[in-house]
């Protein structure tokens, strides 16, 4: 009897093994079974750290083009020493080469004078200009005094200037035969009309002076002898000589502050003759 319930006792506890070591191989089955996958278990791993967020793509740099180099004015666009270029430069130290030139294209000026005009064409045309802007603007008129003079005649004016000024005083007021302004054809001397301050400073005062001096140079012409500037030209005040030296040259020198052609182009001041 005893010997039996030993046996019944052993095959009792090998049956408890045996179940409890089917329940552990079940428990290990079951996991095996439902374990999550990899990507599973890193997206509810408490401790992974977020991915961060991808940055766009950062667009490059645009380059914007070279600003273009403002235009310089041409300052060779024409001779200074060609008797027939509109730039020609005419002064004490400054002879026309040669000395008795006369232009080739010489017409009547068709406006009011006081002594009949020629000047060349562009100059004519450019006066024709400037007095019909004047009139219109102001209601007043303006007249030619004096325009193109020749070598004689230049000579014949300087030689009366000395009898009654002396050497000196004519040299301040009228050049000398060969280096005039007026034997270019591009210069004027222009009055009021009718006449009032002809010929004089009292001249810059008058309402046809005043328009002169501020609007001139968008037709081209220059005062040639400022009242500032005796040293440089060698001549005294004169608001009424005006050369015509273009609207392009005219411009630039307006646009600038600069006063006269020897300073533009960088020439000796010629306050006399050699």
């Amino acid at each position: 009897m005893r010997r039996r319930r030993t046996l019944v006792v052993a095959t009792a506890v090998v049956l408890v093994i045996a179940g409890a070591g089917a329940v552990i191989l079940g428990g290990i089955t079951g996991r095996a079974a439902t374990a999550p996958t990899a990507a599973a278990t890193a997206t509810t791993t408490p401790d992974a750290e977020p991915a961060e967020p991808t940055e766009p793509p950062r667009p490059s740099p645009s380059t914007s083009p070279e600003p273009a180099p403002a235009p310089t004015f041409n300052r060779a666009a024409h001779s200074i020493d060609d008797p027939d270029s509109i730039w020609v430069v005419v002064d004490k130290l400054r002879p026309f080469n040669p000395v008795d030139y006369a232009p080739g294209d010489l017409v009547d000026v068709p406006v009011p004078f006081a002594n009949p005009p020629q000047m060349r064409v562009e100059a004519s045309d450019a006066v024709v200009a400037l007095f019909a802007a004047f009139t219109a603007d102001t209601g007043l008129a303006l007249q030619s005094q004096s325009a193109y003079r020749s070598f004689d005649t230049q000579t014949t004016v300087y030689n009366r200037d000395i009898a009654s000024l002396g050497q000196a005083g004519a040299d301040l007021s009228t050049a000398r035969p060969g280096t005039s302004e007026h034997q270019t054809g591009l210069t004027i001397d222009i009055s009021a009309q009718p006449g009032q301050c002809s010929l004089n400073a009292c001249f810059a005062d008058t309402p046809h002076g005043q328009w002169l001096a501020a609007n001139a140079w968008r037709f081209g012409f220059l005062l040639r002898y400022p009242a500032d500037k005796v040293a440089v030209t060698g001549y005294e005040f004169e608001p009424w000589h005006y050369r015509y030296i273009g609207i392009d040259l005219a411009t630039e020198m307006h646009n600038t502050g600069v006063t006269t052609l020897e300073e533009f182009f960088g020439l000796p001041a010629a306050p006399s003759y050699n």
